[in-house]
């Protein structure tokens, strides 16, 4: 892991990028995308999880997440421990037509690393950065919401239900989230006033 990217300080929010091995679009899968939502839901409810801002994208999702207990490695391999576990099981036991090749990416991945027993779903690491400032927390909440705008999924950042953009929006979404201050939008900027048109 980069030097740059080890969390410091376990009390602060973060921004970090679990992404699938081999860069595989798990996630293109409803099934897939709901086990990160009910974990989510249940790290939010249970485990402490402070969640600012997600998107799940069709191979890594970004989230600005914060432990209440001071704990965010913790709580981020946690995550990632359950997510692997839950989404392999699912991968093995329902329909999947590609659950063959994509196992055998998992061994192959597995087999590079002594830690994994069998499969490897999730990379190594989190590319982690520190949310230190309000400005610095709206520059990810925006580049997080307008991923599904850029990749050509969804016209508007609100209408792609997999993120939290519909929940600073609308007030609502799959999963309860913590919303940032809002920093005061200056009319006559117009880069200030261009941002909140996307959602």
């Amino acid at each position: 892991m980069k030097e740059g990217y080890v969390i410091r300080d376990q009390a602060l929010p973060h921004f970090i990028t679990p992404t699938v091995v081999d860069w595989i679009d798990v996630f293109t899968r409803q099934n897939y995308r709901d086990i990160i939502v009910e974990c989510l839901d249940y790290c939010i409810k249970n485990k402490g999880m402070i969640l600012y801002g997600y998107v799940i994208m069709s191979n890594h999702i970004h989230m600005i997440v914060q432990s209440e207990n001071g704990k965010l490695s913790d709580l981020i391999r946690d995550f990632k421990k359950f997510t692997a576990k839950s989404i392999l099981e699912k991968i093995q036991n329902s329909p999947e037509s590609r659950r063959e090749w994509m196992l055998e990416r998992f061994k192959l991945a597995a087999q590079q690393h002594t830690r994994n027993k069998v499969f490897q779903f999730w990379q190594y690491g989190n590319h982690a950065e520190e949310i230190y400032t309000d400005k610095f927390m709206w520059s990810k909440l925006d580049y997080l919401h307008l991923n599904p705008v850029k990749a050509g999924l969804v016209n508007k950042a609100s209408d792609y239900i997999y993120s939290s953009a519909s929940n600073y929006v609308n007030d609502s979404g799959l999963v309860y989230i913590q919303k940032a201050e809002n920093p005061i939008v200056d009319v006559l900027d117009s880069k200030s006033v261009f941002r909140f048109s996307h959602y």
